[in-house]
């Protein structure tokens, strides 16, 4: 992993955001690739055409004070390399877009405060397929020296949480596997572990009942360990992207007081 895309919007989770991307692209020795994104407001007849708004937005964006020049001043004085690019798309489009050359997208876990403006995982059309590390409001930043809990239920998805957990785990102090009520015919979490293993990485195997429900267990297990995140395949089975979120990804989502990497 060495392009990490980072959602740049004044809203009261990007601080958060960009702390965890900093953290993220250091560890990583990367490249911070900020997205700026401004929608065009919308036009009636008569008044100014689509390039006079842009032109107009350019000299509010270029003013001191605004979001995008507060970001670069704040990236000026920290050692990633970065850069920041700006689109009129619709928010949602312009972060999938951006995402073609993205090795990890990082974006926020919920954004209550401000309704359906932002994209948020559950909201974001996952063309690229990339993993998402999705960061929940008043995260302070990502210590990756800290525990890694990783959610195994034997399908493609959890494959995938796996590969992207091993590129971020060099420097945990533990690797926790966790497989709770797995289906009948799962992948056994053993071979997840053999892979780990072939990565540096000797994993802690840990199988559990759900109490009450698999994401109780997995937010249980967060707390027991200090974990510093927790990785886990996301849209399980269901074919439809309005309902990709369902079931323990959501909650997980909701819930989670440490950043969340998803796969799928």
């Amino acid at each position: 992993m060495k392009n990490i895309l980072l959602l740049v919007h004044d809203d009261p989770a990007q601080e958060s955001r960009l702390q965890v991307a900093l953290d993220v692209t250091r560890w990583l020795g990367g490249h911070l690739e900020c997205l700026a994104v401004r929608e065009l407001p919308m036009l009636s007849y008569g008044d100014y055409s689509a390039a006079e708004a842009m032109a107009m937005m350019d000299r509010d964006d270029s003013t001191k004070g605004s979001l995008q020049s507060v970001v670069e001043d704040r990236l000026a004085g920290e050692d990633v390399a970065w850069s920041c690019e700006r689109s009129f798309e619709a928010r949602s489009d312009a972060l999938n877009y951006a995402s073609d050359f993205a090795d990890l997208i990082v974006m926020s876990s919920r954004l209550d405060e401000v309704g359906d403006k932002l994209p948020t995982p559950e909201r974001l059309p996952l063309r690229s397929g990339r993993p998402i590390l999705a960061v929940p409001p008043g995260t302070k930043g990502l210590d990756l020296g800290a525990p890694v809990v990783i959610a195994w239920d034997g399908s493609r998805p959890a494959v995938e949480a796996v590969r992207a957990a091993a590129r971020l785990s060099g420097d945990a102090s533990e690797v926790v596997l966790i497989e709770v009520d797995p289906p009948s015919g799962a992948l056994a979490m053993e071979e997840a572990a053999v892979y780990l293993s072939r990565h540096g990485i000797t994993p802690h195997l840990i199988e559990r009942d759900r109490a009450p429900t698999v994401a109780d267990t997995l937010l249980d297990q967060i707390r027991l360990v200090g974990a510093g995140f927790l990785a886990m395949g996301a849209y399980g089975s269901p074919p439809s992207a309005e309902r990709i979120f369902g079931g323990v990804t959501r909650t997980m989502l909701q819930r989670s007081p440490v950043p969340l990497l998803l796969a799928h």
